[in-house]
């Protein structure tokens, strides 16, 4: 997989993850950089994203089922909610928490 990075933007953070868009589970990666979040999918490009910090309004947790406290939800200022299942997802959120 290759990302096009812009002039001095560095990968941060990147795992596999899940995008969760209502009852689809989309296999993917989500990438953190200096300057944006990505989520690439190679098997369906449709759900690929970028998501500039000053579009977010706010980061949630939210768990995936009962025991599992691996659920990441962004908020953008248009109201849209971005589910994503990825672990150690209190570093992400605090990373991105530092964005915006």
């Amino acid at each position: 997989m290759k990302i096009d990075l812009k002039p001095n933007e560095l990968v941060v953070k990147a795992d596999d993850s899940q995008h969760i868009y209502e009852e689809k589970k989309v296999l993917g990666k989500l990438i953190l950089t200096n300057q944006r979040i990505y989520f690439h999918s190679p098997e369906n490009t449709d759900f690929n994203m970028e998501i500039i910090p000053s579009e977010i309004e706010e980061v949630m947790y939210f768990n995936t089922n009962l025991f599992s406290s691996n659920g990441l939800n962004i908020i953008t200022k248009e109201g849209n909610e971005l589910k994503f299942k990825i672990k150690k997802r209190d570093s992400w959120g605090k990373a991105i928490n530092q964005m915006y």
